[in-house]
């Protein structure tokens, strides 16, 4: 079946841009010339790649009307809001280039760096990551925050995640469709494209203010993709929760053996219920933190069980009709709505 706005618009290229947004309509139109002004510099063939992860405000008409205007520019239009990680995965099935950068639209992560990246990807690395060495604009609470975070992770999983980046990176053609052939819901960009290998390499940057608007990443998100990143690289808290109640198991027995020998064989035992209380409280939220665990996982299980795609499509602008009937036979995630 067709989607709706399709035009074609040539061979594939040599660098997509993948632009993932939600509720941008005070930047996007600067994130679009600072993109094209350091792309066309590069004299290289590009496509601009906008994922409207199902912005509540003018974005998608912003774009819309850039794509009429500049036929490299293509947005994929969600039904609804599916979130960041996917929102990047629809940009990675849907772009053409030789090269796939990931960068937010928000113009934290300045584009004028794309060129060095693109230099050492021509050195022979799969992946050139951002690593950020300044965040600008940052309360002294995110930036503690995320680097225990990148921390915890590397500690807690067996695949080697750099610290201190985010999904800012170029990667080669073939680690991008690596990662587009990975459909789990529960996704970790920067830690799919760890485990997948290639060779990497870095990049250093500052990381500037926020251009306009407000983050997207607030403290409920951030706690969210924490959660994702550690259940889907790591079986590490189901070990933990096994050994934790190993034991308060064995710590329970010789409490018993100290209860039953102080009653048996001295005075010293008094009779009430507070230290009863507070034991059993003590036991109980441990079992119950220990379930919420179990819970995570299980939940994880069941979402993958559904089967669903990842995203649904809503319109596709600017894009090749032969890519649409090649998606289609590959089984991409995406469904045209009746």
């Amino acid at each position: 079946m067709g989607m709706k706005g399709v035009t074609d618009v040539g061979e594939p290229c040599f660098l997509s841009v993948v632009v993932p947004m939600y509720n941008e309509e005070e930047v996007i139109e600067t994130t679009y010339r600072r993109l094209t002004t350091v792309l066309e510099k590069m004299n290289e063939n590009y496509e601009l790649v906008f994922v409207n992860d199902g912005s509540r405000d003018r974005t998608a008409d912003i774009v819309r009307g850039i794509c009429e205007a500049d036929k490299r520019v293509k947005m994929v239009d969600f039904s609804r809001n599916f979130g960041h990680q996917i929102a990047v995965t629809a940009g990675m099935d849907f772009a053409t280039g030789r090269t796939v950068v990931l960068i937010d639209a928000d113009l934290q992560d300045p584009p004028e760096v794309i060129p060095e990246m693109v230099n050492r990807w021509r050195e022979g690395y799969d992946v050139v990551y951002g690593r950020r060495i300044a965040r600008r604009g940052e309360t002294w609470f995110k930036k503690v925050t995320a680097a225990a975070f990148y921390r915890l992770l590397r500690a807690m999983t067996s695949v080697s995640i750099p610290v201190d980046t985010g999904d800012f990176r170029l990667m080669d053609r073939k680690v991008s469709e690596t990662l587009s052939s990975m459909r789990e819901r529960s996704r970790f960009i920067r830690g799919m494209v760890s485990w997948a290998g290639f060779r990497q390499t870095s990049v250093d940057y500052v990381r500037e203010e926020r251009f306009a608007g407000e983050t997207k990443y607030p403290l409920r998100k951030m706690l969210r993709l924490s959660a994702d990143a550690i259940t889907s690289f790591s079986t590490k808290p189901l070990k933990l929760a096994g050994i934790l109640g190993f034991l308060l198991s064995a710590a329970g027995f010789v409490y018993l053996l100290v209860v039953l020998y102080l009653r048996l064989f001295t005075n010293a035992t008094q009779p009430g219920w507070t230290s009863l209380i507070v034991i059993s409280l003590l036991f109980h939220g441990i079992t119950l933190s220990l379930l919420g665990v179990l819970g995570e996982y299980i939940g994880r299980i069941y979402e993958e069980a559904k089967g669903r795609p990842l995203y649904v499509v809503a319109e596709a602008v600017n894009f090749d009709k032969r890519q649409e009937r090649s998606l289609e036979e590959a089984g991409a995630a995406y469904r045209q709505p009746v």
